[in-house]
């Protein structure tokens, strides 16, 4: 006789720590899978840490058979899009379940219900709380690694959302490429060309406490620049003051790049950092006492960096801004031993950065989407 599924809310320490622990049996034989830090990930779901709860809410449930855990997801509203935005839907991440469908449709069940009290019109997943959150159901790659700002699935995953009548809502491309050949004299010359015809400064840093007085005009750059897009969510400043706290010690300072114009205005700015896919792999969710140290040698000698952050002004697009990026970076990947760079996952019709990257020989080696469905 079939196993009957439980649907149980998460309400407790004891209950989260078993929602944020779940993945890591469901892929412990993935050599793809990258594990989060257990710490950050229980954090992420305090409403006195995390700041985005000052404007969203979470509801998070475990699917259960007998005493087996099969299944979590959480149900997401965000107020700051349904209210200003007008955009009413509900959100889901932190979606990881087993090859059961059925457990996919009571979890998502789960979530339509909260929606349909809030009066949503429809249901719209995997997503975070906000752009700085993990995105998307992979549908191609599965065979790459994982990174550590994106989620990791099995392809039944998509099996299932299509099997309930979720359709393609956003889609999300993945691409790296080789740094070597990057062509150092033709970017020193094009930079310079640039930054003279308009005035422009490269800062560079050698340490954190540098960078810091620059993070805010980083995300206000980096609202203007992506505040058009679909999936965009204002971040506030609390939570770009956690996200300092959360990701800055991870950051070499010389994998920040800043430009700016002779009245101190930020232009243009790109983020990368070390990869710490493998070394988390080793870490396995936890830093202390022994987790942190591949984290270090990742950090230390890395040979493959995460683009996590590129922006330019729209008065600056199209100008050939990116040239002076390009420069900096192409000069720190030669000093540094850097042979691949990864793309973090952009929105297929984000045309903007696209063009960016027209000029490099990447490929698309992964692709993801979001899944909706009206309630």
């Amino acid at each position: 006789m079939r196993q009957s599924i439980e649907i149980k809310e998460v309400n407790s320490k004891k209950e989260l720590k078993i929602f944020v622990k779940f993945p890591f049996r469901l892929y412990k034989d993935s050599p793809y899978w990258v594990p989060p830090i257990i710490k950050e990930e229980l954090e992420n779901f305090n409403p006195k840490l995390n700041p985005v709860f000052e404007h969203s809410e979470a509801t998070l449930f475990l699917a259960y058979k007998g005493t087996e855990v099969v299944g979590r997801i959480a149900a997401i509203i965000n107020h700051y899009e349904i209210e200003k935005q007008q955009i009413r839907k509900i959100r889901f991440g932190w979606f990881d379940v087993i090859d059961d469908v059925t457990v996919t449709e009571l979890l998502l069940q789960k979530v339509q219900e909260i929606g349909k009290a809030n009066n949503l019109d429809f249901i719209e997943g995997p997503l975070g709380f906000s752009n700085l959150d993990k995105v998307g159901v992979l549908t191609y790659g599965y065979d790459h690694i994982g990174t550590m700002i994106t989620w990791y699935n099995y392809p039944y995953y998509v099996t299932h959302l299509e099997q309930l009548g979720y359709i393609k809502s956003k889609e999300w491309l993945e691409h790296y490429f080789d740094t070597t050949p990057m062509r150092m004299d033709h970017y020193k010359r094009m930079a310079d060309v640039i930054k003279k015809r308009y005035k422009l400064k490269e800062l560079a840093f050698k340490t954190t406490a540098e960078v810091l007085p620059y993070v805010d005009k980083i995300f206000a750059l980096f609202e203007e620049t992506y505040k058009d897009l679909a999936s965009f969510v204002p971040i506030s400043k609390r939570q770009i003051a956690y996200f300092k706290k959360k990701y800055i010690s991870f950051i070499d300072p010389e994998f920040i790049k800043y430009v700016e114009d002779d009245q101190g205005n930020t232009v243009a700015f790109a983020i990368t950092m070390p990869s710490f896919s493998k070394a988390l792999q080793k870490s396995k969710g936890r830093l202390f006492p022994f987790g942190i140290i591949p984290l270090l040698k990742a950090k230390k000698n890395p040979k493959e960096v995460l683009f996590y952050l590129i922006g330019v002004h729209p008065d600056y697009q199209k100008k050939g801004v990116v040239f002076v990026l390009f420069d900096a970076y192409a000069r720190t990947y030669h000093k540094k031993g850097i042979v691949k760079a990864i793309r973090t996952p952009e929105l297929e019709t984000n045309t903007d950065i696209n063009a960016i990257w027209k000029d490099f020989d990447t490929v698309n080696h992964k692709r993801r989407r979001t899944y909706r469905k009206d309630i």
